[in-house]
């Protein structure tokens, strides 16, 4: 087994993550299978009770694993399945060892870090890298590993320590660590500036780990001088360092790799020149151009609660822009805080209340993806309403479709104190109820999650279409709220149709509106599942049915090329930094606006 190690240091929100990917895609572009693991060492067992204002999204995987979103990247870019134990994290390895130290399996010995938490983290790393990921029998060729936060860290030293050790068990050949460091430019003196870098690397030196490659972040390519400074001051040959700069879409962060022969420097590293070829990356390439071609816009407004932060729905983002690409379509974002769509915020703040208004009704598309927590509820139903009554194509996911069902039982059914119990235990009308295998004393891995079968009920229903016509589709699940199965006839008496069920048939998973042209929701998340190359249906349906390509889709099916045909035109690509915003509002190709401000 070979690893590859990438760390960061100076500031967080480098960009590792997206790094450690692309590093994952070269290496399998080369015929190697990859597998990733995350480092995080924050004291939580996972990021499910975590504030996506706090940490960015859940990203849930087909165990049930509540894990942080870069494992989201790493799927997306490798097309891979993880698992709950290839994110690690300080609480799951200190809940290991005590609790072998409760069965007495230290034999009376003092439990310390060093050892003890250093042996549990490099067993836990070898263990999980020999699980395949790809759908394939035996273990992965590489495994690559991020390791959260930055060089420095208080709470990262044990694994620092336990990465040393190992670096030296696995011995030369089988260890390649890239350590991702920005290059700042004075906008004073406009210099790139290296000492940043140098710090850094001698911080990372001093606890035990020397780096192999450098991967620099900066605004520009690096000066020929700078890196030979950076060469000089650091131990590593020019020729390992490569420079990460701002490009138009993330999917030419590879593309930047393979281009200044990053991959050759890593396969010199871990000794597998003669096995790999060079990476063949032709698909990806033509999508990485027919991203920064596009100009025509699709208008998609995202209704939510944590619209100040986008990585709170990255998900939800990226399957949009799998799903805009593929019709060819530039994606455009309105980000819509849903408390400014209730009547409350027309009295306090009317400049946001009418600004919110404008831009949901300048949408082509209206998005709700879920959420927890009262705040919003009513704006997010006022979304779906304007919506269905007004034609507009809709998808509401979780609380999305929750609150879908309601707002149809309030307008349609005429229960105006229709309500989920999570917001009204009182109300008379309970269309949504806490699941009867819920807690309600622990937050923590107790919702129904992971990977669960939904069967379509109709077959030429939309949903059962964009999904191939398949008679069941396995997707992700987060939620301790359901439609009450006892107002599903009743709703479906007056019109609303729930196309798909679980296994036992009162679990409602999918809702739509027949007449509609396009007003769906679902109560698992298909964002999770969504690739570049295979963007999810259900979004793929919602960019269809605004651009007004819909029923082509349906009646004719996806092309093989999922949006890399010809046909596309030019459009002036947008610059990006990887996780953080710009000037200019775009963000991965993506052009976000919020009331004015950009995320």
């Amino acid at each position: 087994m070979k690893y590859v190690l990438v760390t960061g240091g100076v500031v967080s929100g480098l960009g590792k993550g997206v790094t450690a990917s692309s590093i994952g895609l070269i290496l399998k572009a080369c015929g190697l299978r990859v597998t990733s693991i995350k480092i995080d060492p924050y004291l939580n067992t996972d990021a499910g009770t975590m504030s996506p204002f706090e940490h960015g999204e859940v990203y849930v995987l087909d165990d049930g694993g509540e894990v942080d979103l870069d494992l989201g990247n790493y799927e997306r870019f490798l097309d891979i399945k993880l698992t709950g134990d290839n994110n690690i994290t300080t609480g799951k390895i200190y809940q290991a060892v005590i609790d072998k130290e409760r069965r007495g399996d230290y034999l009376g010995k003092t439990v310390q870090v060093v050892p003890h938490i250093t042996d549990a983290i490099q067993e836990w790393i070898e263990c999980v890298a020999v699980i395949p990921v790809d759908g394939k029998d035996g273990p992965p060729d590489v495994c690559v590993i991020e390791l959260g936060g930055t060089i420095g860290d208080i709470e990262s030293m044990p694994f620092i320590e336990a990465l040393g050790q190992f670096s030296y068990r696995v011995g030369a050949g089988n260890f390649c660590l890239i350590h991702v460091s920005l290059v700042p430019v004075l906008s004073v003196v406009g210099e790139q500036k290296t000492k940043p870098t140098q710090h850094s690397v001698r911080g990372l030196r001093s606890l035990g780990l020397t780096p192999d490659i450098l991967a620099c972040r900066s605004t520009t390519e690096l000066d020929k001088n700078v890196m030979e400074k950076i060469s000089r001051f650091c131990h590593v040959p020019v020729d390992n360092i490569i420079t990460l700069y701002d490009v138009s879409n993330i999917w030419r962060v590879p593309l930047l790799l393979r281009e200044q022969k990053a991959h050759e420097a890593i396969l010199k590293v871990l000794n597998l020149k003669g096995v790999a070829r060079e990476p063949a990356l032709g698909e990806w390439t033509s999508r990485a151009e027919l991203c920064d071609k596009l100009h025509e816009p699709v208008r998609v407004a995202i209704v939510g609660k944590y619209t100040g932060l986008s990585d709170a729905y990255l998900s939800v983002l990226k399957a949009l822009v799998h799903a805009a690409v593929a019709c060819h379509r530039k994606l455009c974002i309105d980000w819509i805080a849903a408390s400014e769509l209730e009547d409350e915020t027309s009295i306090e703040n009317p400049e946001n209340y009418r600004s919110a208004w404008k831009l949901l009704k300048g949408a082509n598309a209206i998005l709700v993806p879920g959420g927890f927590g009262d705040r919003g509820v009513e704006g997010k139903i006022l979304a779906a309403r304007y919506a269905r009554a007004n034609r507009i194509p809709f998808l509401g996911i979780c609380l999305g479709m929750q609150i879908a069902v309601i707002e149809f039982a309030r307008s349609i059914l005429g229960l105006p104190d229709a309500n989920s119990t999570e917001f009204d235990p009182n109300t008379q009308n309970p269309c949504v109820i806490f699941m009867p295998e819920g807690s309600k004393t622990h937050m923590g891995g107790t919702m129904r999650l992971g990977s669960r079968r939904t069967y379509f009920q109709v077959a030429d229903c939309k949903s059962a279409k964009l999904y191939g016509n398949q008679s069941f589709v396995d997707e992700r699940h987060r939620h301790r709220y359901e439609v009450n199965p006892d107002m599903v006839q009743q709703l479906e008496d007056a019109g609303l149709s729930f196309t798909g069920k679980d296994e036992s048939g009162r679990r409602m998973e999918i809702v739509e509106l027949p007449d509609h042209p396009y007003f769906i929701g679902v109560q698992f998340h298909p964002e999770f599942k969504s690739r570049p190359g295979k963007p999810s249906g259900l979004f793929l349906g919602l960019i269809a049915a605004a651009t007004g390509q819909l029923e082509t889709f349906l009646k004719k099916g996806v092309p093989k090329t999922w949006g890399l045909s010809n046909g596309t035109s030019g459009l002036k690509s947008h610059r990006y930094v990887n996780g953080t915003k710009l000037a200019n509002g775009s963000l991965d190709g993506i052009y976000c606006k919020a009331n004015g401000i950009h995320v």
